[in-house]
């Protein structure tokens, strides 16, 4: 029996119509946590029914030096200048604070060895380096392609695809910057940087970083070249929930247009949860497990033409994500390995954070799910 304040929304989802902003809002501020998942799940098991996709990645972040200053990132570092600020490169993979770039051949080495024990995606985001050239990452995608022909590359958030469009002479556009990168071997794009479609948070949280407009530019020109892409929400800073709720209704109507007239759409979305540990923003308290929990089931209920919802464990921990499964999500993510983006505070000097095959399997069976591993596309593996 759901909750009356609730009634209306549940007749809705039972009758698989599609939800509004105020509906949103309701199911975020309703105190009925369980009847939420309920609908989360009804929509979920429509799409999957209790199949639970996960894949076997590597998460390779090139560089940590970014011109940006985003509050809500503990990642980034400055890159280091000489006594009249100009440029003074590293000369090691890991120096100044922090600070580090990988070569080309590490990123080589790394995706190789990843397709050794049997990845079949790399993961490749970073900052937005001053000085890296873009022949470097067209190098890094064609030095993967032919060492790891079986790896899909996933790699370049919109923001790293708008970087490299400013640092070529002349200027490529956006649309030749992604034609140069999938010939040299890009599969797909990752759905990081888009935090909160809002003026006033982009303002107060992410000013000097481009916007929704830009955001949006990419990956619609993306899917019109037939490469599909991942969508994000950075929750639980400085926003409101009709915040969110909006941010979640402008993915939904860009996805409208993907499917009704684009080569390539959104695959999924990926919650992720705000980590305030040395951040600018770290008198926030960040989201709670229910905060968490609402997330991924009202994004379920609201992007009824995404096939896939997220829980990225590295953010939502295993357990949480885990318990999500029967609230909406029908993707755990992979075994990740290295992710230095973000940690919690009590993994601040942990830099590997994997979980094995067999722990995925084992926590999608204890929550009643099949495990089903899948490509980066979301093709079926069978090992």
């Amino acid at each position: 029996m759901h909750s009356t304040d609730l009634q209306d929304i549940a007749a809705k989802v039972h009758a698989g119509e599609r939800l509004g902003v105020e509906d949103g809002v309701r199911l975020y501020s309703s105190p009925d946590i369980h009847t939420l998942g309920e609908l989360a799940n009804i929509a979920r098991e429509r799409f999957h029914g209790r199949k639970t996709f996960y894949n076997i990645n590597r998460h390779i972040n090139y560089t940590n030096y970014c011109v940006l200053r985003c509050r809500f990132c503990s990642f980034c570092r400055p890159y280091p200048t000489g006594k009249a600020g100009t440029p003074n490169p590293p000369t090691s993979s890991c120096e100044n604070s922090g600070g580090y770039e990988l070569s080309v051949d590490e990123i080589v080495q790394r995706a190789t060895q990843a397709a050794q024990t049997g990845a079949t995606e790399v993961h490749i985001v970073g900052g937005l380096h001053p000085r890296l050239p873009f022949s470097y990452y067209l190098e890094m995608c064609r030095r993967i392609r032919e060492a790891a022909p079986q790896l899909h590359i996933k790699a370049f958030t919109a923001i790293e695809i708008i970087h490299f469009s400013r640092i070529t002479k002349p200027h490529l556009s956006i649309r030749e910057v992604l034609e140069q990168l999938h010939e040299a071997g890009l599969g797909s794009l990752p759905g990081g940087g888009a935090e909160i479609f809002d003026d006033r948070v982009h303002s107060e949280a992410f000013k000097t970083k481009v916007g929704q407009e830009g955001w949006f530019d990419v990956h619609r020109t993306a899917h019109e070249l037939g490469l599909f892409s991942n969508a994000t929400m950075l929750y639980g800073h400085i926003e409101t929930i009709e915040e969110r709720v909006r941010h979640l209704v402008k993915l939904r109507s860009h996805q409208d247009d993907s499917l009704a007239a684009r080569a390539a759409h959104f695959n999924c979305i990926v919650p992720l949860s705000f980590i305030p540990h040395n951040t600018e923003l770290q008198h926030l308290a960040g989201p709670t497990g229910l905060d968490d929990l609402r997330t991924l089931a009202v994004c379920r209920l609201m992007l009824d033409n995404f096939s896939h919802v997220k829980a990225f464990w590295i953010m939502q921990t295993p357990k949480l994500a885990q318990v999500s499964l029967n609230w909406g999500v029908d993707d755990f993510d992979g075994t990740v390995v290295y992710y230095d983006i973000t940690k919690h505070a009590s993994h601040d000097t942990a830099t590997r954070q994997e979980l094995t095959v067999d722990q995925i399997q084992r926590f999608i069976y204890e929550a009643g799910g099949i495990p089903t591993e899948r490509d980066s596309l979301y093709g079926i593996i069978q090992r």
